[in-house]
């Protein structure tokens, strides 16, 4: 947001005869001419300022007093500026990367977990079009089928790169989501994730969440940390939205790769999810 200078501050309340005004409607037109909206920055000194500049903004959007006292909570993490920063794994070959993401493992035990959950499996492709292999893929890739879902403060992790100049913007909208999810009583502030944010077995950024969640096992809510059904549901459900189409191919150049490509930006990732589900569902 651009701001007009002190300067062109003082001149505007210059015109304005001051019997005409209450001191808090002065107080009002200073702040919105002083630059006090949230401004990014690259170094953590004014984490503290921008959490009291945006939770007025939040407060002003919408955001009720749960997900605001949950902001206030936050601090400012350096090991996700450090992550976001080092993404080193994506610059490998697509052999070096499948290597170290352990790829040939994932597409050993996909196979026996699509026998084990078959009636789980079989639904989903009924009900999304998707079939089981590259929905473990992904399963396998972003946490180990469940076993290693982060340990970072969720909230803590998406307000550092809301805050981070890098990518503010993006962010900026998963913190609106992250903080709409504490107001609904979805996200506890206390709850960890990876170090970008990302929540549950199949690692939603919290905008995802709002948006593509979905209740896979049933039971009227949806918990994408403690239940496989529904994380397994909802990326299902995110796929079909980026364009699956049922019984269609999903390797590079195929129809559904595009849906493939939505979920995650690195090239690598995408062709290695397409080689492993190809592998669990034996194409």
């Amino acid at each position: 947001m651009t701001c007009s200078t002190g300067r062109e501050a003082m001149r505007m309340v210059r015109r304005i005869r001051i019997g005409a005004f209450s001191a808090a409607v002065l107080a009002a037109v200073l702040w919105a001419q002083s630059g006090h909206a949230a401004t990014c920055s690259n170094t953590g000194a004014a984490f503290e300022q921008w959490k009291g500049d945006f939770s007025r903004e939040a407060a002003s959007r919408g955001i009720g007093q749960r997900g605001l006292s949950a902001l206030a909570g936050t601090r400012y993490s350096t090991a996700t500026i450090s992550a976001d920063r080092g993404q080193k794994s994506f610059k490998l070959s697509l052999d070096q990367f499948m290597a170290k993401r352990g790829a040939n493992v994932i597409a050993q035990r996909g196979k026996g977990l699509k026998q084990s959950n078959a009636s789980l499996f079989d639904g989903l492709q009924r009900r999304y079009g998707v079939p089981a292999g590259p929905l473990i893929a992904i399963w396998g890739m972003e946490s180990g089928f469940g076993n290693y879902m982060g340990r970072s403060n969720i909230l803590s992790s998406v307000a550092t790169l809301a805050y981070d100049c890098r990518r503010s913007a993006f962010f900026t909208t998963h913190l609106y989501a992250a903080l709409q999810l504490v107001d609904r009583g979805w996200l506890s502030p206390g709850a960890t994730g990876a170090v970008h944010g990302e929540i549950g077995q199949t690692q939603f950024l919290p905008g995802n969440v709002v948006k593509y969640a979905a209740d896979g096992d049933g039971n009227g809510r949806v918990d994408l940390i403690g239940s496989r059904a529904d994380a397994l549901a909802s990326t299902a459900n995110f796929l079909r939205a980026h364009g699956w189409r049922a019984g269609a191919g999903y390797g590079p150049g195929e129809p559904n790769f595009r849906a493939l490509q939505a979920w995650n930006a690195a090239s690598v990732y995408q062709q290695a999810i397409a080689i492993i589900g190809k592998q669990i569902d034996g194409s």
